[in-house]
């Protein structure tokens, strides 16, 4: 097997859009409206893949696993490493079009997400699952080797359509498996792109990508070809997948929606944390799963905290995400607009204190929600107990470290969390709280080589690091008598 990126029919971004399978563009029957969550207006029809092509692009990808799984690591890193070449010569293609589909402005969020992806695809290349040896004597030897699993169905949000989708591409090929991958029908159109300059660069069958509704992601669950999901989203969508997933026992990896807490103690440097814990909140309008959705502040510093973060959080601009004055882009889908419509008429109906914002104007097109701070808004309230994945956040005081313990874990999730202050206190705190990651006096750092993963309802499994690469493998143990 050898690969080549074609120069002759480059992509073109502004469409047609196709599905890939089996190395091949296809058309679907039917197309579905992709719209700019800025503006509203369709920009592109994507296809509306049903059973017919889920069950090719299976096929397909059963077919290439025994191929693409007897190559060498040596050779599918080259492949990838390929492939991130390929997706590297349309970095600036690919940034305007995750902005036009998603909304994330295009001069910071976009491009970085798009070179983040890349570096991951590259890097998890040279990443390897060596052979351990566990007994080695003159009688005997038992080695572990970790095995594919197969065909891979990934399922990816709206959120980061391209980061995302290739944190789980790089990981389930570098480990010879194939896949399967379901983009969100919110933000389909990076994802085909990836599908086409795949079929320019992998083997026939290894990566396949079809677009399509909910229907067909409850079709890959349920296929017994397929031996393992790989899913991010909402909770209530997790549960659904681990149930359909149920019947051939498919492995699962879930990850899952969060409502982190940040806490800023009393001997924090919190002027200096301001802008820190503005884009950890803020950064995407708020819509990622490791949003900072609490914000815990001592009461002796809380009320100068809320006056200073409101001030900055002031000369923030939300907008199209094309300008290059935009902060903030737009909601990215309409469900998820009117969501926040409804927790915004309960901060009003019950008298929350909102010392910004709080009024979205619907006749503004496109799917615009304004900086939101909700003061001390109530522990049992809508906006402290839910995950808003928007622009809004509540700014809660705090006494004692017991009693901020307690209502930092009051939460049926576990995904991530933030303690800022002394190193002492901080790291005590960051030991008891029932997260999967817990940054001290910094956020929202990864690498490839650590895991990330939810407790409780945030997730099931982990994904980077050794162990996320060994998720997409069987453990096989070898015993030799000598």
């Amino acid at each position: 097997m050898t690969a080549v990126i074609p120069t002759d029919n480059p992509v073109d971004f502004t469409g047609p859009y196709r599905l890939s399978i089996n190395g091949e563009l296809r058309e679907a029957t039917t197309t579905f409206d992709v719209p700019n969550p800025a503006t509203g207006a369709v920009i592109a029809q994507a296809p509306d893949g049903g059973a017919d092509e889920l069950n090719a692009a299976v096929a397909a990808a059963k077919a290439a696993v025994a191929s693409w799984s007897g190559l060498s690591w040596e050779q599918r890193s080259a492949y990838l490493t390929r492939y991130a070449d390929a997706l590297d010569s349309h970095r600036d293609e690919l940034a305007t079009l995750l902005t036009t589909e998603q909304g994330k402005p295009r001069h910071t969020m976009a491009a970085s997400e798009v070179d983040a992806a890349i570096f991951w695809v590259r890097e998890v290349a040279q990443r390897t699952v060596p052979v351990e040896v566990i007994e080695d004597d003159d009688d005997h030897r038992v080695e572990v080797h970790h095995v594919p699993l197969g065909v891979v169905g990934a399922i990816t949000p709206w959120n980061f359509p391209v980061l995302l989708g290739l944190w789980k591409v790089a990981p389930a090929l570098i480990t010879g498996n194939t896949m399967v991958l379901k983009p969100s029908p919110y933000t389909p159109l990076c994802s085909l792109r990836f599908g086409e300059i795949a079929a320019r660069v992998l083997p026939p069958g290894v990566l396949n990508v079809v677009s399509g509704g909910n229907e067909i992601g409850q079709l890959l669950c349920e296929h017994p070809d397929v031996a393992k999901i790989s899913f991010t989203g909402s909770t209530a969508t997790g549960k659904k997948v681990m149930a359909s997933g149920a019947g051939n026992l498919k492995r699962i990896t879930l990850e899952l929606g969060g409502n982190d807490a940040a806490i800023v103690l009393a001997d924090a440097d919190w002027k200096s944390l301001i802008p820190k814990l503005f884009d950890a909140a803020f950064g995407n309008s708020g819509q990622w799963c490791i949003a900072i959705k609490r914000l815990y502040v001592h009461s002796s510093i809380h009320s100068q905290f809320v006056d200073e973060f409101v001030k900055y959080c002031a000369t923030k601009t939300v907008g199209d995400g094309m300008d290059p004055q935009t902060d903030l882009g737009p909601i990215q889908n309409t469900m998820q607009y009117e969501k926040l419509r409804s927790m915004f008429a309960d901060i009003e109906a019950n008298g929350y204190r909102v010392p910004l914002g709080g009024q979205i104007d619907v006749d503004r097109p496109g799917n615009f929600v304004p900086i939101t701070i909700v003061d001390n808004p109530p522990e049992d309230s809508r906006i402290v107990r839910e995950e808003p994945f928007g622009p809004v956040l509540p700014i809660l005081s705090f006494d004692t470290e017991d009693e901020v313990v307690a209502r930092a874990n009051d939460t049926e999730f576990g995904l991530g969390g933030s303690v800022w202050g002394g190193r002492e206190q901080a790291a005590r705190i960051a030991g008891r709280l029932e997260t999967g990651t817990v940054w001290v006096n910094e956020i929202h750092i990864h690498g490839i080589d650590v895991p990330f993963g939810g407790h409780k309802c945030s997730g099931l499994g982990v994904e980077n690091g050794a162990e996320g690469l060994t998720g997409f493998t069987n453990t096989k143990t070898l015993m030799f008598h000598k």
